[in-house]
C-alpha cells in the first residue's frame, strides 16, 4: 500500500466520508461496501451523513492491508475477526464464553450481532471492534503476507 501523505484528523474531530475516501485514495463506496460487510462501524448523523473519526483511520488501513497485501476476501476477514478473543477483551470470563449467544456464529466478528448492542453507537465504541487493528492474529498475517507485485 502506498504511503499516507495526509495528515491523521485531529482527535475527536467527525470527519466526512467523503474525506476519509480521499485520504486512502479509495472510493466512498468502498467504505459503505465495508460497512455493509460489517468491517467498519461509522458514526451516522439523524440525516444519515456518515463520520469517522482518528480511531478509524488505522482500522481502515488494517482492512486495505488485509485485502491488498494479505489478499483475503471479506469472508476470509470476518471469519478472522470472528477469532478474536471477545470474552477476554470484554472480561467476560471464560465459563460464560460457553454460552454465549454472541460468539457462536464463528463466520463474523461479535460487533456483527445485533444482539451485542443495541445501539449503534455503542457498536462503535465496543472493545472488541476498537482493539481489532491491534489483534496480534491480524499483525501476523499482515507481516507474514508476500509483498503485492509491482507493476
Amino acid at each position: 500500500m502506498s504511503a499516507i501523505t495526509t495528515a491523521l484528523p485531529q482527535p475527536g474531530v467527525r470527519i466526512k466520508i467523503g474525506t476519509v475516501a480521499k485520504h486512502f485514495k479509495i472510493s466512498v463506496d468502498l467504505l459503505r461496501l465495508y460497512e455493509r460487510e460489517g468491517l467498519v462501524i461509522p458514526l451516522k448523523s439523524s440525516k444519515g451523513t456518515r463520520y469517522y473519526t482518528e480511531q478509524d483511520y488505522a482500522w481502515i488501513a488494517t482492512i486495505l492491508r488485509l485485502v491488498r497485501d494479505a489478499r483475503l476476501n471479506f469472508a476470509g476477514i470476518r471469519h478472522l475477526l470472528a477469532l478474536l478473543p471477545c470474552w477476554e477483551i470484554r472480561s467476560c470470563g471464560f465459563e460464560k464464553k460457553q454460552g454465549c449467544s454472541i460468539i457462536k456464529d464463528s463466520t463474523t466478528p461479535c460487533w456483527n450481532n445485533k444482539s451485542c448492542c443495541s445501539d449503534p453507537k455503542e457498536c462503535y465504541s465496543c472493545s472488541v471492534y476498537r482493539s481489532a487493528p491491534a489483534c496480534e492474529n491480524l499483525k501476523a498475517l499482515l507481516v507474514s503476507s508476500p509483498a503485492p507485485a509491482q507493476n
